[in-house]
This record gives C-alpha cells, structure tokens and sequence, in this order.
C-alpha cells in the first residue's frame, strides 16, 4: 500500500531522514519507534507532504506522491493525527469533525460519518457543542482521531497518540487504534510508548538518527533483548 524507497530529508544543512526505506501492506498495524529526534515525525510529514524531500520517492497504491500537496495526498486516502492533537480549541466538538471533512461533498455521508465517530467515542457525543479546548487531554485525543476518521482514510498515520496520557487512557486509546484497524483501516503508528506499540503492531521498524536500524514483527522486535535494553526498561 505504502511504499518509502531511499527517502532523505533536510532541514537546511541537517539531515533528518537518510535514505529511509519502509513499507506498510494493506491491513497491517505497522509500528514505529525510536528515541526523540530519531526522525519519526518527519517521515510522518514527509508522507502528509507537509516537509519536501530531498531525495528518494514515496508511493501510495502504485502511484508516487511526487511533488503532491497535503490536500492532494488526503484526497487519495492518507490522513495524520498529529503530535499534540493539534486539534481547533475554539470550535467546538462537532465543528472539529466537519473540518475532517472538508474535502468531502457528500452531506449524507458526512452526517453519517459523525453518528459512527459518536458510536465509536461516546464521550464526545456527550461533549459534541462543547469547546474543543475545554476537552481532557484524553478526549481531545480522541477528538484528533475522530476527526482524521472523518476524510474516509485508507492509510490512518498517528503521531504520538498516548502523550501525555494516564495509563487508563493509554490503554483505552490502543484499544482503539486496534479496533480502527479491525474495521479496516491500514495504520502507520509512532510511538514512544514501545511497549504498547509493539503489543498492537504486526510489524515494526527502529529509527535511529535518522535511519531505520532494525525491522521486523512486533513479537519479535519485543523479544529482542537489544529492543528491551533500549526501549522496554530490561
């Protein structure tokens, strides 16, 4: 489904990426970890068209990204929860759904859309005229997700979605992303929180510096004592 091949990005003279090459297959939960600074995020940006490569290419169902705009690539079926939620704090819950759809005529859809987004995240239905900004952290993480949701994507990225969360949350938010997946939505998940990312994915690549250093599936990146000394505390 997704294809990275020898992808490098720069900002200004650092090189952040370094002919990364990786692939997501339709269906899977593919993980990706490392320490902060590792290049995760850019990769992210780089597939959302959000920073330029330098060099390399990126393909989404046999056709390459090329020069595309964000609005182009969310138009083919890629759509990113970004670190930190990034979600509209002064619109209010369903306001923030709509603005997931924007690329979309379809107002049938879209309102059915919303009911599913509801059923899926009760809390927000609960919450649905109150101001975004006044959600949880938990909430509006879900208001992140819930929005993404709403462009119909075929490839889901989420950065970071357990930051700052309590392990209640963390653990309802997994459950989630696994659930999203189920329903059949192909998934490229960063993660600091390995433990966890490791449990849900079927495959997971290590960035280091910029590079991918290991690969493999989550059960196996998760025995590996390399993996438990530098990510799983053991």
């Amino acid at each position: 489904m997704l294809k990275i091949n020898k992808l490098s990005v720069h900002y200004g003279v650092i090189q952040a990426l370094k002919q990364v090459s990786l692939e997501v297959n339709a269906g899977e939960i593919v993980a990706l970890i490392g320490a902060n600074g590792a290049g995760k995020t850019t990769l992210l940006h780089a597939i959302s068209g959000l920073v330029k490569k330098s060099e390399g290419d990126i393909e989404f169902l046999d056709h390459s990204l090329g020069k595309a705009t964000s609005r182009v690539i969310v138009s083919k079926g890629i759509t990113q929860v970004p670190e930190g939620r990034r979600i509209f704090p002064d619109m209010s819950v369903t306001e923030n759904l709509l603005m997931g759809a924007y690329l979309r005529k379809d107002k049938k859809g879209i309102e059915e859309d919303i009911l599913k987004v509801f059923e899926r995240f009760p809390r927000l239905e609960e919450r649905k005229k109150q101001l975004a900004g006044t959600l949880s952290g938990g909430e509006q993480q879900m208001l992140a997700m819930g929005r993404a949701l709403m462009a119909r994507p075929k490839l889901l990225l989420l950065d970071e979605p357990s930051m700052g969360l309590s392990p209640l949350l963390v653990k309802e938010i997994f459950s989630i992303i696994t659930e999203i997946n189920r329903q059949g939505t192909t998934v490229l998940l960063v993660e600091q929180n390995a433990r966890m990312a490791l449990q849900i994915a079927d495959r997971a690549y290590v960035m280091e510096n910029g590079n991918i250093v290991l690969s493999g599936t989550g059960k196996e990146l998760a025995a590996s004592d390399e993996i438990k000394k530098a990510y799983l505390g053991g």
